[in-house]
């Protein structure tokens, strides 16, 4: 008897390390298929703008405005994954600005130190918000939809009320190398190269640890579990409450740390900074490959289609198209994703 169990615990362990393999290799086709696609979409960009793409400038805007979406998109992609979604994260970029401002115009220290506890602040407000909006999705059952859109009101309402309708400045100018610095900017005179800016720095290291967060730890193979089945997550012995709470916890943070970088650029916390940006999150995250219908998804491929939609915006801002229809190439752009993921779904199923 023990023989035969050693012999079936040896064929669960290499069954289960096989499902691990493919899993990996599929992650690594999605994110080569990802970069591909956004290979062709460079290069035909820069054929329709007559060459006017590929200069250091250009580039170095594109990834200095799709910084703080491809920030919430990281939070989004955990929400999803579990099979959930976030409305609330537009909003809490709005508060957290709003308290921070706030908070760094009332203390009597300047320099980085502030910069640090400001963060600790904003990303205690966006991390509490974000427990708030998981308590109804673990204890009662209710949809993310309607417990996040709730949010999304709320934080926005009380955003305003905070701010009384207007943005609030910053008194301290310890904030501008966050917002508006360089990195190795002394190349300038060389080369033309403008340096990478200070939020691009942060978007590379949330990437790198979420990342490594969600393929390489245990908590993250529990929010894959989760998003593939819960019930049978639940049965394995996973506490499913708690890492469903954390996801969005970790929503809410990365909604403060973006809100950070915003408010450190434009010198203030708006109640206005936030607004349309929760869509264009969860755009980021349908793009890169993200299913909606949770269980599958990545940080990498997450950064790629906030880079996508950002390369998108961009080319049509260099051939002078107006917003509107940037809006309607952004929608078919979302409803390609979704009937692509929709398609390959039912492809596997067969």
């Amino acid at each position: 008897m023990q023989v035969k169990d050693k012999e079936a615990t040896s064929t669960l362990a290499a069954s289960a390390e096989a499902v691990r393999s493919k899993a990996n290799r599929n992650r690594w086709y999605r994110v080569a298929g990802v970069v591909l696609g956004l290979a062709v979409v460079v290069f035909a960009i820069n054929s329709f703008s007559h060459g006017s793409f590929f200069t250091a400038g250009n580039l170095t805007n594109v990834l200095r405005q799709i910084t703080y979406n491809a920030i919430l998109a990281i939070g989004q992609t955990f929400v999803i994954i579990t099979g959930g979604i976030d409305l609330s994260v537009g909003s809490l970029i709005e508060l957290t600005g709003v308290v921070m401002a706030s908070f760094a115009n009332a203390m009597h220290f300047d320099g980085p130190a502030l910069v640090v506890v400001t963060l600790l602040v904003g990303v205690g407000v966006g991390c509490f918000a974000g427990l708030i909006n998981a308590i109804p999705v673990v204890t009662l059952n209710l949809p993310p939809f309607i417990t996040t859109l709730a949010m999304m009101l709320m934080a926005r309402g009380l955003a305003f009320k905070l701010a009384h309708g207007q943005p609030v400045s910053l008194n301290s100018m310890a904030f501008n190398s966050t917002g508006t610095g360089f990195v190795f900017d002394g190349l300038r005179a060389s080369g033309g190269f403008p340096g990478i800016p200070v939020p691009v720095l942060w978007l590379v290291v949330m990437v790198i640890v979420f990342a490594v967060l969600l393929t390489r730890t245990r908590f993250g193979r529990y929010v894959f579990a989760i998003g593939g089945n819960e019930e049978a997550a639940r049965l394995a012995g996973i506490d499913v409450r708690l890492v469903k709470t954390m996801v969005y916890v970790i929503s809410g943070g990365c909604a403060a740390i973006a809100s950070l970088l915003l408010m450190a650029k434009f010198s203030s916390g708006s109640p206005n900074t936030g607004i349309g940006n929760e869509l264009q999150s969860i755009a980021a995250v349908v793009v890169g490959g993200t299913s909606l219908a949770g269980g599958r998804g990545s940080v990498v491929t997450t950064f790629f289609g906030a880079l996508l939609i950002g390369l998108l915006n961009n080319v049509m801002n260099l051939l002078n198209i107006e917003s509107y229809t940037q809006d309607i190439v952004l929608g078919a752009v979302i409803l390609i994703a979704v009937v692509f993921d929709e398609l390959r779904k039912r492809y596997l199923a067969r």
